[in-house]
């Protein structure tokens, strides 16, 4: 099993069954830029289930690695995934957390396969948080396609 290179809008996943599109999100509350913008276009839930998380994070799981799966449509789900800290490039370089990126996947396959969902991306982490493919490319193949999940990824 391989990653499914894909033309395409990640928002309109191409494949039969249940599906989970996966993204970053930052771990400061920030929702206004990048394929986040994608995802509010087609629908609220994730960024209104995105922003109660971040305001009553006090009293829950919202901090690097964690994920929250938000229902958008039928059979289409969005995963929040918790994987940048912060949203600019500083001292400590660029905002992505290679390590939040992969305990977000691999808590991301257990649902994928309790939901017998495909996962539908972009390059995620690659864009507003400064990563690089071939570093997340190998999480994605240890984490999802190791436990045979049929994984999306989608070029615009």
């Amino acid at each position: 099993m391989k990653i499914n290179y894909l033309q395409g809008d990640a928002t309109v996943p191409q494949a039969k069954g249940t599906k989970i599109i996966a993204h970053i999100c930052n771990n400061i509350g920030g929702w206004g830029k990048g394929f986040v913008l994608a995802i509010s276009n087609r629908w609220k839930e994730p960024e209104t289930a995105y922003r109660f998380w971040h305001r009553n994070r006090a009293k829950n799981n919202f901090e690097l690695g964690e994920i929250d799966i938000v229902a958008a449509q039928k059979y289409i789900y969005v995963a929040n995934m918790i994987a940048q800290q912060g949203t600019k490039t500083g001292s400590k370089g660029v905002p992505i957390r290679y390590d939040a990126v992969e305990k977000c996947l691999e808590k991301l396959a257990i649902q994928a396969k309790e939901m017998d969902a495909s996962v539908h991306m972009p390059r995620i982490g690659c864009g507003l948080a400064g990563g690089k493919w071939n570093k997340i490319e190998p999480i994605i193949e240890k984490t999802l396609i190791a436990n045979k999940i049929k994984v999306y990824v989608y070029d615009y």
